[in-house]
């Protein structure tokens, strides 16, 4: 574990485990590095160095006031990359975060890159537009910063309880433990940062960054994600790539990471060793 400072003065936190070809974490909003504690440990165990930062306002990073958009997300990624000088590295993101791993790899260039993976991500655009008639309205998101800055406590308590992990689906078993380390990963992030986030994930095109990408990219989607829908993501974002691979699950939760690990898992090492 480590920290770097940005070009902005910006401290970055990070974990870096083992050694092989690094796999590098990018983290959900408004989570943190810890959110990958499973796969972090899959994938060490499998021989891979393991990487894991937490984005800027979130978990141990510096809770600055600016600069919470794809653009200091993806250069922060840069200088994690460039920092630990990772060559042939493997980029996984995770809703907000593949958003970050996309922008990182079109706008800094897959030089140090091998492959990607996107699991729920949010690209090519999750709000409703004109030319994007299956996102979901501004005002979705214009109620999560409402629900944030009324109670940010309460609300991060409702979200992982319920769509997040799918827990208000008939026949669900909540987990508490789950719900609670949401809660704390949260609340360890600052208030500033996830209101602002919440526009950098919702309101950023990726659409010309998924055409300028060249790797192999893994794309994983259920189309039971509540937080993230399928019909304006995956398969838009697998037909956009240019070596693009859409893996499509029918009723698992956005975070099936954490509550399905094995089954992704065994997926990534797949893709990972094709």
């Amino acid at each position: 574990m480590g920290t770097i400072t940005t070009s902005d003065g910006t401290e970055i936190f990070y974990k870096d485990w083992g050694d092989g070809q690094p796999i590098v974490f990018s983290h959900g909003w408004p989570l943190s590095a810890d959110d990958w504690d499973n796969q972090m440990l899959f994938f060490l165990q499998h021989g891979y160095r393991v990487v894991a930062h937490d984005r800027r306002g979130h978990g141990r990073s510096m809770q600055t006031g600016g600069g919470h958009d794809m653009d200091h997300y993806a250069d922060d990624l840069a200088a994690v990359v460039k920092h630990l000088d990772l060559h042939d590295a493997i980029h996984v993101g995770h809703s907000t975060g593949g958003g970050e791993v996309t922008h990182y790899l079109a706008r800094h260039g897959e030089g140090r890159a091998a492959k990607a993976a996107l699991l729920c991500a949010v690209p090519p655009l999750m709000v409703k537009t004109d030319a994007n008639p299956d996102g979901l309205p501004k005002e979705v998101f214009d109620d999560l910063q409402a629900q944030l800055a009324a109670n940010r406590s309460e609300f991060y308590r409702a979200l992982p309880s319920g769509p997040f992990y799918g827990f208000n689906r008939p026949g669900a078993q909540p987990s508490e433990a789950i719900i609670a380390n949401w809660w704390r990963q949260g609340m360890m992030g600052g208030a500033k940062a996830h209101y602002d986030g919440i526009v950098a994930f919702s309101q950023t095109d990726f659409t010309e960054d998924l055409k300028k990408i060249a790797i192999p990219v893994l794309v994983i989607h259920s189309e039971d994600d509540q937080i993230v829908p399928y019909v304006a993501s995956g398969p838009k974002s697998a037909e956009l790539l240019k070596n693009g691979i859409l893996k499509t699950y029918k009723d698992l939760p956005h975070g099936m990471p954490t509550t399905h690990a094995d089954t992704v898992n065994a997926d990534l090492l797949e893709f990972f060793q094709s």
